[in-house]
């Protein structure tokens, strides 16, 4: 069964005109892939995956798996995805790979001190991983703004 608008388990493809959009909705906890070049069968794609197909594209206006984003500003993206879907309330910022997609996987300190700056393993207590593309994530000023964003994005109070 296909995932539909309403489902709490929303996820997205963000066709390649999207892309600063995908790596938002990664951030947020979004499971969310990204089209690099156009695919003809992107609708097909998003359908037999179930995922929402979002896009800049007119001519998707009529199906019902695509979602027509008419701003290029993501702010407003954001916004109407947030009224037509709900986003604010299924956030699960920080727990996705902003880059390949993957859940991240929570590692000891002492398991990456050795990839990181040394400030960094001595002032932060919890890191991330992706066991993907093995990108490591921690809590720093960084995180704080896109909270921030998100909370002025969706007028309310995310959790980091």
């Amino acid at each position: 069964m296909s995932k539909t608008h309403s489902d709490p388990q929303v996820s997205f493809l963000c066709d390649q005109n999207l892309g600063r959009l995908a790596r938002w909705l990664r951030i947020m906890g979004f499971d969310t892939e990204y089209m690099r070049t156009w695919d003809e069968d992107a609708i097909e794609r998003a359908r037999t995956s179930g995922r929402i197909f979002l896009t800049r594209r007119r001519d998707f206006a009529s199906d019902r798996q695509s979602i027509v984003l008419k701003s290029d500003f993501l702010k407003d993206q954001l916004s109407y995805l947030d009224n037509h879907l709900k986003l604010s309330e299924k956030l699960h910022p920080h727990s996705r790979c902003s880059i390949c997609n993957a859940p991240l996987k929570y590692v000891k300190a002492q398991d990456v001190k050795n990839l990181i700056p040394e400030y960094v393993s001595t002032t932060r207590g919890t890191f991330a991983r992706c066991p993907h593309c093995l990108r490591i994530y921690w809590k720093g000023t960084h995180t704080v703004k896109m909270v921030e964003t998100m909370n002025r994005i969706f007028k309310t109070r995310v959790g980091s």
